[in-house]
């Protein structure tokens, strides 16, 4: 299955290559193990469609959906209050932390920590993180805008729908 960057009824979604999402979900993978005290994380579009994660117990398409939403309402406070462009969101509740990191200009990286975690490793590994996985989206993108290859077929003549054979 391959993802890329497409209008769909006037939407435009961020789909990423399936080799760099499996990318995006390993750099998840190392994040949740460098940072103990995370209990999930999630890259998604700024439109809130999720990219990959690793978020046990918590329903991934929900969480990238309220993402969106509160990407959007920081995006205009930053741009009402002359702060520049979007970095970072932290929400605290009860009972721990919701941190959102830029990634890229196209997604965003979600992370929910517990309550015990230090807060200033939380923000040197997200930023971090968001930086590699903007990077991987960023190389996602330009490998599916690249022109075909392939010559375009004759007027009047099917398109070849034989499949490349793996090698065996």
């Amino acid at each position: 299955m391959i993802r890329a960057l497409r209008q769909r009824a006037g939407r435009r979604q961020l789909m990423v290559p399936e080799a760099e999402a499996r990318d995006v979900l390993a750099e998840l993978q190392r994040l949740r193990a460098r940072v103990p005290l995370l209990s999930g994380a999630l890259a998604a579009s700024t439109d809130g469609l999720v990219l990959a994660h690793d978020t046990p117990g918590v329903e991934a398409e929900g969480v990238a959906a309220l993402t969106a939403a509160a990407l959007g309402v920081s995006v205009r406070m930053t741009d009402a209050t002359g702060r520049g462009g979007f970095r970072e969101l932290l929400v605290r509740g009860d009972d721990g932390y919701i941190a959102t990191y830029a990634a890229g200009s196209s997604a965003v990286l979600t992370l929910l920590a517990e309550d015990r975690i230090n807060v200033g490793r939380l923000h040197l590994e997200g930023r971090r993180a968001g930086a590699r996985i903007g990077e991987l989206v960023a190389a996602g993108l330009r490998r599916t805008e690249r022109p075909s290859t392939a010559a375009p077929p004759r007027p009047g003549t099917a398109p070849d729908r034989t499949l490349p054979q793996r090698p065996t």
